[in-house]
């Protein structure tokens, strides 16, 4: 039954945008699965699944195989948690931190590889970021809030 469930969910998550623990014990149910909140939530760890945004801007539940898509997941996560807020200048945005987490945002945009960056720098809590260009920097912006506010 286990089993079962997890090719479930694991279809489900694949087919459709879902976001929360809620909607995905939903549509377990309507597939029959008479599942609780808990269980939802012991094989969404089980299975190891993330969160990762979708072009709304919203996030879905997202199944990784490989290392690489996982840490991705592993540096939204980060973002997430350490960004308090950015803004851009010209083509130099700078992101704000909570104390001390600075770095690790940083590495976790360098990581991300996100498009039109030419490099970072990281103080305690402020990032500065050097974009190709003001529409880049633009876009940085948006991107990092979409990103920080889910």
């Amino acid at each position: 039954m286990k089993k079962n469930r997890h090719e479930a969910i694991l279809s489900l998550i694949a087919q459709q945008d879902i976001g929360t623990q809620e909607e995905l014990m939903q549509k377990l149910n309507e597939l029959g699965y008479k599942v609780t909140q808990a269980t939802v939530s012991r094989d969404i760890k089980y299975l190891k699944l993330i969160k990762t945004p979708v072009a709304s801007g919203q996030y879905k539940y997202s199944y990784v195989n490989n290392e690489a898509e996982d840490f991705s997941g592993k540096y939204y996560s980060i973002l997430s948690h350490s960004v308090t807020s950015v803004d851009y200048a010209g083509n130099m945005a700078v992101v704000k931190c909570y104390a001390g987490m600075a770095n690790a945002a940083c590495a976790a945009m360098d990581n991300l590889e996100i498009e039109n960056i030419v490099g970072t720098l990281a103080g305690d809590d402020t990032i500065f970021v050097l974009c190709r260009d003001e529409r880049s920097a633009g876009e940085f912006k948006e991107y990092i809030e979409k990103v920080t506010t889910a």
